[in-house]
């Protein structure tokens, strides 16, 4: 698993990947900060989550604030409902503005998107879970998804690869990019879980590590990356954030570490029109 660091941008407030073989102006992806927006208490500063008890206004306020620094009206946003699950959906223009100003409007019970038009932005929430990303030169498609642990040992990862076999994309024409999640270091889970990750075929390596007898710390990002590797995505089209979302806690908003009152980071890709 290759780990690379997120390139700090202007005002602290994004995450900008290190995907720099393909970053351009056209193409827009990356992962936002908790810092710069308008929003108060343990939501405080840029909660981009609708969901979450903030304010509405302050978030669409937000919204407004990221659409503004990448260039990406509101109004060409796609959002999702959220449900921990690995149902994959494509994006084209007739979704365009789902669910960005009511969460209600977002496509429902979706947590992955990935869409082969421009002048769309793919838009998911978090604060622990695992953003996944996925481009592919050849035909231009790109996608996002939403990979918590539940979604992880549902293969959400692999469900994107499969979609995009429909559209014609062979799995190791694909590059990947798993962003910033809550780390081995902080994320503690029992028995039920890990028996749903054990239960996984092929995975090589064991992406935990047993501290009791009921106990283990679980590093997702591993896991999304076996299951990428497993679903055909060669290991070297594969780059893994170094960053844990609970540790950095300057950063990034953390469910687990603020115990579940807190806001939501944003990851976005899009390919603006030439």
């Amino acid at each position: 698993m290759k780990l690379e660091p997120f390139n700090q941008d202007i005002e602290q407030v994004l995450k900008v990947t290190t995907w720099s073989k393909f970053f351009t102006e056209k193409l827009v992806v990356g992962f936002t900060t908790k810092s710069g927006g308008e929003s108060k208490a343990e939501y405080e500063s840029l909660n981009l989550g609708l969901h979450v008890q903030d304010e509405k206004t302050l978030v669409i306020s937000n919204r407004k604030k990221l659409a503004d620094i990448l260039h990406f009206p509101p109004e060409t946003w796609v959002c999702s409902e959220q449900t921990h699950k690995n149902k994959i959906a494509k994006v084209t223009k007739s979704d365009l503005g789902a669910g960005v100003f009511t969460y209600e409007d977002g496509i429902k019970d979706t947590d992955g998107l990935y869409t082969a038009e421009k002048n769309i932005l793919l838009t998911l929430c978090f604060a622990d879970c695992v953003p996944l990303y996925f481009y592919t030169p050849s035909k231009h498609i790109i996608g996002i998804a939403h990979a918590g642990w539940k979604g992880t040992v549902q293969d959400i990862a692999g469900e994107m690869v499969r979609a995009w076999g429909i559209e014609g994309v062979k799995p190791d024409e694909i590059h990947a990019l798993i962003g910033p999640s809550i780390g081995k270091c902080c994320y503690i889970v029992d028995d039920y879980v890990m028996n749903l990750v054990k239960g996984l075929d092929h995975i090589d390596s064991k992406p935990y590590e047993k501290i009791g007898d009921t106990q283990y710390r679980l590093e997702l990002k591993e896991l999304n990356y076996q299951l990428m590797v497993r679903a055909g995505i060669p290991p070297e089209n594969i780059q893994v954030s170094s960053y844990c979302t609970s540790c950095e806690n300057q950063l990034f908003f953390s469910h687990r570490r603020d115990s579940g009152k807190t806001g939501r980071m944003m990851s976005f890709i899009g390919f603006k029109e030439d």
